[in-house]
């Protein structure tokens, strides 16, 4: 996994900051996590790679339009080359 420069780490850690303020995040499929991606310009998406056991699980966090969203899938997404990646050891999201 590409980790961004300094600017995309404090990018990751202002999405945080603001889950944390608001409460608020959005879960949605894959397919609609992708699709959201492809309506910004370089979005900023930080992911985890997490095993379990011998299960992989990948988790995406993003922000659009002032929500954070978030989604899992056992298989890696097709994010676009356009996207600032930040690699997170874990996204762990209350609920």
């Amino acid at each position: 996994m590409a980790t961004g420069a300094t600017g995309g780490a404090t990018a990751a850690a202002a999405i945080i900051q603001a889950i944390k303020a608001s409460g608020a995040i959005v879960n949605v499929s894959p397919a609609d996590f992708e699709a959201l991606l492809s309506r910004v310009d370089n979005p900023l998406v930080v992911v985890s790679e997490e095993k379990f056991f011998k299960k992989t699980s990948y988790k995406y966090l993003t922000s659009y339009k002032g929500l954070a969203f978030f989604t899992k899938s056992r298989d890696p997404l097709q994010i676009d080359s356009r996207a600032e990646i930040v690699g997170a050891k874990k996204i762990w999201i209350q609920g």
